[in-house]
This record gives C-alpha cells, sequence and structure tokens, in this order.
C-alpha cells in the first residue's frame, strides 16, 4: 500500500548525511524522491540512504543541466538541498528563481549553520555545529573530554529531522495557502532545541554544567551501562522508585540500607562501585534472564550484528533485508497508510527519465 506520502514529489539535490536521511524519510512515506547528482558524483548517498528513490545524472554547471533541473522543480511539491549557502543561486537554482517556477514549491535547505550569521559559509562538521550549542559539552564522562554521539545529534536528529518537520508543516500550510516557502534547516538550531529539557533542567537549579554529575548523563549510578562478567554491558535506567526497587530485589540488593540513598549524589560514587562489583558475577545474557522484560528497567548494549537479531526487534520487523543488506526499516508506523518496503535505490536511464518526466508532467 502506498504510505501517507504518496502522490507527493520531491527532488533532492545529491549531497551527504542530513539531506540524503530526509530523503529516505519522505520517500519510507511514499513520496516520490528523484535525487539530481553530479555527473559521476555519489548519487543518493549509499545502499541505505539512498533507498526507495531515483537518481539521475545532471550536470548543474551547464545551462541545459540546471534547466533541466528547473522544470523538474517546477512539477515538485518540495525540494531538498543542503549547499553552503549562495550555491543553489550561482546555480541558477535559488529560492527565488525555483518559486517563480513553481509557486508551490516547499524549498528545503539544510546546512550546519543556517543561511545566515557569522558562520554561514564556514566548513564544518557534525561535531563543530552540536559544540556551540551546548549538546556537546554535556556528553561524556566527568573529569573526561567530551565525548563525540557519533553524528546523531547535529546530522541527524538536529539536522535531517529537523528539516522533515519543517518540510511537511509547509507543505500541509501550502495546502492551505497555496504559497511555498523555504524551510532554513540549521543543525546548530536544531541540536539547541534538541536540548530543550536540559535548559528547562537548568533554570530549575536541576542541572550542572559538569558533565558526568546530573541525573541523565552518566552521573546517577542507577542510569548508566556496566560491564558484566563477559565484558558486555547492561545499560540500567530504573529513575522511579517503584522501578528502583524492582532492580534492587532482582539483583539482591534489597536488603543493603545504602541504596535507600538512591537520589543522594554524595552517595552515587560508594553505590556505583558495589553495583557494579554485583553486575560483574554474571555474563550480560544472564542478568538479561533475571532482568530484561521486567520493571527494573534494564535492556543488553547490543551490537549493530546483535540489534537486528532481538527478538523485540524481531517481533516488530525493526530491521528489514534490501538486497541483501540489513537496515532499519521505516518508521512510524501507520494503521491504515502503511509504507511500501523500502527499495534498492537506482540510477534512471533515458527511457525511465522520459517517463518520469511525462508523469510529472514535464513538457519535452
Amino acid at each position: 500500500m502506498p504510505g501517507p506520502l504518496a502522490g507527493f514529489k520531491v527532488v533532492e539535490f545529491a549531497g551527504i548525511g542530513p539531506g540524503p536521511f530526509c530523503a529516505m524519510l519522505l520517500a519510507d512515506l511514499g513520496a516520490e524522491v528523484l535525487c539530481i547528482a553530479r555527473p559521476g558524483g555519489q548519487g543518493a548517498a549509499g545502499p541505505v540512504l539512498g533507498r526507495s528513490r531515483q537518481t539521475v545524472e545532471l550536470d548543474l554547471r551547464q545551462p541545459e543541466g540546471a534547466q533541466q533541473a528547473l522544470a523538474l522543480v517546477a512539477k515538485a511539491d518540495a525540494l531538498i538541498e543542503g549547499f553552503r549557502p549562495g550555491v543553489m543561486e550561482r546555480l541558477g537554482l535559488g529560492p527565488d528563481v525555483c518559486l517563480a517556477a513553481n509557486p508551490r514549491l516547499v524549498y528545503g535547505r539544510m546546512t550546519g549553520w543556517g543561511q545566515h550569521g557569522p558562520l554561514a559559509h564556514a566548513a564544518g562538521h557534525d561535531i563543530n555545529y552540536i559544540a556551540i550549542t551546548g549538546a556537546l559539552q554535556a556528553i561524556g564522562r566527568r573529569g573526561e573530554a567530551p565525548v563525540p554521539p557519533l553524528n546523531y545529534v547535529g546530522d541527524f536528529g538536529g539536522g535531517a529531522m529537523l528539516l522533515a518537520v519543517g518540510l511537511l508543516s509547509a507543505l500541509l500550510e501550502a495546502g492551505r495557502s497555496g504559497q511555498g516557502q523555504v524551510v532554513d534547516a540549521a543543525m546548530t538550531d536544531g541540536a539547541a532545541l534538541l536540548s530543550a529539557m536540559m535548559f528547562g533542567f537548568k533554570a530549575q537549579g536541576q542541572w550542572r554544567n559538569e558533565r558526568g554529575t546530573n541525573l541523565l548523563d552518566g552521573g546517577a549510578f542507577f542510569y548508566d551501562t556496566y560491564a558484566c562478567a563477559d565484558g558486555r554491558y547492561l545499560a540500567l535506567g530504573p529513575i522511579e522508585p517503584q522501578f528502583y526497587a524492582e532492580l534492587r530485589q532482582r539483583v539482591g540488593l534489597a536488603d543493603d540500607p545504602d541504596f535507600d540513598r538512591q537520589m543522594d549524589p554524595r552517595a552515587w560514587p560508594a553505590l556505583r562501585e558495589k553495583l557494579a562489583a554485583v553486575l560483574r558475577t554474571r555474563t550480560r545474557d544472564e542478568w538479561c534472564a533475571v532482568l530484561e522484560g521486567t520493571d527494573a528497567c534494564v535492556a543488553p548494549v547490543l551490537d549493530w550484528d546483535e540489534a537486528p537479531r532481538h527478538p523485540h526487534n524481531v517481533a516488530r520487523h525493526t530491521f528489514v533485508s534490501v538486497d541483501g543488506v540489513v537496515q532499519p526499516a521505516p518508521a512510524p508506523r501507520f494503521s491504515r497508510s502503511t509504507p511500501d518496503a523500502p527499495q534498492v535505490g537506482r540510477p534512471v536511464d533515458a527511457a525511465a527519465l522520459a517517463e518520469l518526466r511525462r508523469r510529472w508532467g514535464v513538457a519535452d
């Protein structure tokens, strides 16, 4: 069955990271996404981020290539680009030109620093963008250097997800007003937004600047990871009293009065050592047999190979195999307009491009 975005047409200008991820999300949900790549370029970013859409190579530096791209944009509902500010304008495909050709177009711009500001034209990557928001400073162990959280916070959470929300919001508005607009999605803005709860805690005096000393950053002994006898790890998070009591009972610490001081930060270092010693007495999977699926809020820390095989993920089909490549399945789930299974991304040959142009209503 077509997904909830079936009927929407999106033109994606090939890039890396958050732009392709956003395009993948829209394609997963049923939109028809056409990726425009430079000749000999990387196309739609590989076997996973590039899934469920077609790619056509156009040389946008040549007038003919730019005009072909503009003809497709004129029939699209949305556009995604992730170049530095000014690049699309120099190619003759900036917002003014595209909106003149298609007044209902939602023009999505994905950058690290945003379209304006002192750093707008500087190079950067995820780690740089999250550094100026406070997010990077907060991640890591007490007394140690900040730890890059892969590129979840900037590229994908603060970038691609924010762009997707912006695009979908603007598409809803365009359906009412008949007018498109530009969506300026900056990873700095998005990473800052993801920190909203922490800023709220800080305003209430419940969060310290020093990392590794707070409730959710590994400071609390009951919200952290612990090594087991086999060197694998458990993730613990029993914050609420009833869940904490369940953990104590199941690991044999219910009668230890020291553990009555759950919310006393002064006791956390000593309690961490005592709990760590207990958890090192069994393997990860032995502990899972006792703890997983209970209200103790415990889960195994799985690697990339183990995660697709976990019974919960298997039951929910959280991972799928597309052309032999194991990857996350589309999300979220829908009760009625369930998207089709993801497909391998593919290049568009001349015949397929002619058919696409006909279907989109692009004049020859």
